[in-house]
């Protein structure tokens, strides 16, 4: 029996160049983005500006973390206590809690068989809930109809928040992902495309909504220890009625990020090589169906999902753990109960309104995620893809 034995959460090693940087930051004790010598530049401003020239953007403020960006847009975007935000149903956890974290509401949207938004029920749902922001997840990195979208959008009068976590990279039409709202929120945590371990980012181009983040973040007044920053003129429009809410990345993660980006390119081509190589063998696999990606969309293949369309919600669990034995950690979306950091949107309990979304649920029952990280090889996918087509039909004779 073929046994496959590399680990699904094992990184790449960092590089031994920005292990000696780390080294020399932590020599110099000085780990606070505003800890600077005479003449110093900050490793989190020289990174700003580096993430913001490759986005494409105007302005770019590092986060200690994901969800904190995520925060941030939404506090930048006029979001107060009491608002109702719109958001697609099929997404992780820190999406619906950094909305309760500012005290808003999620209105949550059905999404479509190929795990997009469902524009039209953004339509109705906007319209009947009176939400003038959406927070759109790129989740898993499937992008949806994004000119489908911002239509809806302009129509409706919606300020779209981008939550690219998992499309640092992607584009659609050739447009950055991130660049289509007003504002983006990217996350540097481990399983994403730079890992720092955590961090973030949120970009905009624009200045007010820009100032508000470097205030909201804790900058002490001191902008000009910013990279990709707005005027001065934008900070005193703003700065004494914005909050300091504490959320700076420190010089180490912003080294580890900056030594990183620059092969980001490199490492979603060999991403979507895996992708494309694990898409191959499992389309051949009858019983199974793997959403295919539209012409327009360029995306990083660091994830795949897809559905056992042959199997019986109760078939399922037992499928999963089959192919857990042989050394394949899947993830199913469908359960009714989370389990780790898998969890269907009615499991959020602390939401105060969670609605019924049947075409939801009926998208997610089958689905099962699995992780491509670039410590994998193309044989390895092959061997996974074997293990898979071997498991399906036995799970399917019960």
């Amino acid at each position: 029996m073929e046994i496959f034995e590399k680990s699904f959460t094992q990184q790449e090693p960092l590089s031994e160049a920005v292990i000696e940087r780390c080294a020399e930051i932590l020599r110099g004790g000085r780990l606070h983005r505003y800890n600077l010598a005479a003449g110093e530049l900050s490793e989190a401003s020289q990174l700003e500006e580096e993430f913001a020239a490759f986005q494409g953007c105007d302005y770019c403020v590092a986060t200690a973390s994901g969800g904190q960006a995520i925060q941030l847009a939404l506090r930048i975007c006029d979001v107060v206590p009491g608002d109702r935000v719109l958001a697609n149903a099929y997404t992780l956890a820190p999406v619906p809690g950094a909305i309760y974290a500012v005290g808003a509401e999620p209105v949550l949207v059905e999404i479509d068989h190929n795990y997009h938004i469902d524009c039209d029920d953004l339509k109705a749902r906007a319209t009947a809930s009176g939400a003038r922001v959406l927070l759109l997840s790129h989740m898993r990195g499937h992008i949806a109809d994004m000119d489908r979208v911002m239509a809806v959008a302009k129509e409706l009068n919606l300020q779209v928040i981008e939550d690219c976590a998992h499309t640092m990279g992607a584009k659609w039409k050739g447009v950055n992902s991130g660049n289509f709202g007003v504002v983006a929120a990217f996350s540097t945590q481990t399983y994403k495309h730079i890992n720092s371990g955590e961090g973030g980012f949120v970009t905009t181009s624009d200045p007010v909504k820009a100032a508000r983040a470097v205030v909201h973040s804790g900058s002490y007044m001191l902008y000009e220890r910013h990279g990709a920053r707005p005027p001065q003129s934008a900070f005193d429009r703003i700065h004494h009625y914005t909050a300091n809410l504490s959320c700076r990345m420190d010089h180490l993660r912003a080294a580890l990020i900056r030594d990183q980006l620059p092969r980001l390119a490199e490492k979603i081509s060999r991403w979507n090589q895996l992708y494309d190589t694990l898409f191959s063998a499992l389309t051949e696999i009858d019983g199974i169906t793997i959403p295919q990606r539209a012409q327009a969309e360029f995306y990083v293949g660091s994830s795949l999902q897809f559905r056992t369309d042959c199997l019986g919600r109760q078939e399922i669990p037992g499928f999963v753990s089959a192919c857990l034995r042989r050394g394949v950690e899947l993830k199913w979306f469908g359960a009714d109960q989370p389990a780790g950091f898998t969890s269907r949107y009615d499991s959020w309990k602390y939401l105060p309104d969670i609605p019924d979304l049947p075409q939801t649920k009926q998208a997610l029952a089958k689905t099962m995620d699995m992780r491509l990280p670039l410590t994998f090889t193309p044989q390895d996918c092959m061997v996974i893809a074997r293990i898979i087509a071997e498991e399906l039909p036995a799970a399917g004779r019960g």
